[in-house]
């Protein structure tokens, strides 16, 4: 925990890894101005499509491909080929840290890896070029590009500054003027005044001169001054600057969407507005780390249905299936987490940068990781992502393909939870197909045992085969679609008719 004026801050979301510099930013003197036109905007989420995350928090500098772009570039087709239909970019642009910076410690909105600042030219993942080469091989193997936008905060300030402020004299670290860059794309400067109050010194207490944009809500889960140099939303020169950067960036790469850090931390008025002016018909979904449906649905309805939300009690579900590893009841699946209350809304998953990172929120889904994967993957409601770690680094990217590729071929129709089936141990899911696609039957088994249930399925006088490989052999259904599904311990089976 921090200090901080008022209360006390917790860390918390994708910034809350970072080691908190002195920050400081400059901006253009106060002024008042009419908020920028709404863009061009392009097309939403596939059809049962399959989002990944593109990184995780300490991806190495270089790899066999070279930077972190050039290896998502490498990977695109593979991933295409895969089921996978849209990329999230971690933070293009450089961080108070040079190079070392994962991109949340935000620097220079404007610098995607082009000027010689914080002692590199390249961000950590590679240079604007290699980041134009990697989103268009996304794009040329038809996955759409999402970028992380990282607007809460700036950190790393060029100078200090000195001023008074109700009698109080200040020396902090807000003089933001990029002498790298210039005034290449925007002469914005960022100064105290853009700024509420910032964090400085060794403990990083915060030093507050201005009010804080929103008072904490949802039991002080929420509040303004998450970290580094908090940006004043309040005053509309910074927000008509930000929806500016926004539709630079979105035009500079050619975005199809947005992933939003920290939003619970941002005035929502202004993040509203900076959504109309930029959004536009372009996906956005948003961290608001709200382990409670009640609380998502509030911020949904607060955001008036702009952004999509990451399924925060869903991930918690299944790290509570982890944790079990086999004594959890598997009934707590049925019509879990902000995925059921508001599907349309919701982005499900199963881990992220965050919560598999020693020193970050650090709940990681451990055991039975695939089945929390069969789970999101088939689920009629919800947009799944997938994590590169995950997929890549732990080794379960077969695994994942083949759930991604039935979701593809079979994910469609009404589903049905099977209340009066399930037990401790055995979770059944049915989609019943529609007049092109069959339909499937998830699953899922968390005890040590093999288990076989009779259950009256959508499928009638069928033969079902385990699209997943799992479990070997064929079943049938009688003409009212009742058949025995089996499921081997620790295990999950996607029955679908031949």
């Amino acid at each position: 925990m921090l200090p901080s004026l008022p209360g006390t801050v917790r860390l918390a979301g994708a910034a809350a890894l970072l080691l908190l510099a002195g920050c400081a930013k400059e901006a253009a003197a106060p002024s008042a101005g009419p908020l920028l036109p709404r863009t061009a905007t392009a097309p939403a989420s596939a059809l049962n499509g399959v989002m990944m995350q593109g990184f995780y928090w300490d991806v190495p500098g270089s790899t066999a491909a070279g930077s972190w772009w050039q290896n998502l570039a490498s990977k695109a087709p593979e991933l295409s080929a895969a089921g996978i239909t849209a990329m999230w970019l971690p933070p293009a642009y450089k961080g108070s840290a040079g190079g070392y910076d994962v991109g949340y410690g935000v620097y220079d909105r404007y610098d995607l890896g082009e000027f010689n600042q914080k002692g590199t030219v390249a961000t950590h993942y590679g240079t604007l070029s290699q980041l134009q080469s990697c989103i268009a091989a996304l794009h040329g193997q038809g996955i759409q590009v999402y970028e992380d936008v990282v607007m809460n905060h700036l950190m790393g300030a060029d100078y200090q500054e000195s001023f008074t402020y109700n009698g109080q004299n200040y020396n902090v670290y807000t003089g933001f003027s990029y002498p790298g860059r210039g005034t290449t794309y925007s002469n914005y400067q960022w100064h105290y005044y853009n700024f509420n109050g910032a964090q400085q010194g060794a403990n990083n207490s915060w030093l507050q001169w201005n009010p804080w944009d929103f008072q904490p809500y949802a039991n002080g889960d929420a509040y303004d001054n998450l970290m580094g140099c908090e940006v004043r939303y309040a005053d509309v020169n910074q927000a008509n600057e930000t929806i500016k950067w926004g539709n630079w960036l979105t035009t500079k790469l050619g975005l199809d969407g947005y992933r939003i850090d920290a939003a619970k931390h941002i005035q929502t008025g202004f993040f509203n507005n900076w959504l109309d002016n930029v959004k536009g018909s372009r996906f956005a979904v948003s961290e608001v780390w709200f382990n409670s449906v009640s609380q998502l649905n509030d911020y949904a309805s607060a955001t008036g249905g702009r952004t999509s939300l990451f399924d925060v009690p869903l991930h918690y579900t299944f790290k509570a299936m982890s944790d079990g590893n086999g004594a959890w009841d598997m009934r707590g699946l049925q019509f879990a987490g902000f995925t059921e209350a508001n599907g349309p809304l919701s982005v499900s998953f199963v881990d992220n940068h965050d919560t598999d990172t020693p020193g970050g929120l650090h709940s990681p889904v451990v055991n039975l990781k695939m089945l929390a994967y069969a789970y999101i993957l088939t689920r009629e409601k919800g947009y799944p992502c997938v994590y590169y770690k995950d997929y890549y680094e732990y080794g379960l990217g077969a695994q994942i393909k083949t759930l991604s590729l039935i979701r593809k071929a079979n994910a469609y129709g009404a589903a049905y939870e099977y209340t009066s089936v399930n037990d401790a141990d055995y979770y059944a899911y049915s989609r019943a197909g529609d007049s092109t696609h069959k339909g499937l039957m998830l699953i899922l088994n968390d005890g040590s045992s093999a288990r076989t249930k009779g259950i009256t399925s959508p499928f009638k006088n069928a033969t079902l085969t385990d699209k997943t490989g799992n479990y070997a052999g064929t079943i049938t259904t009688d003409a009212n679609g009742y058949g025995n599904f089996p499921v081997n311990g620790r295990s999950w089976s996607v029955w679908v008719p031949n």
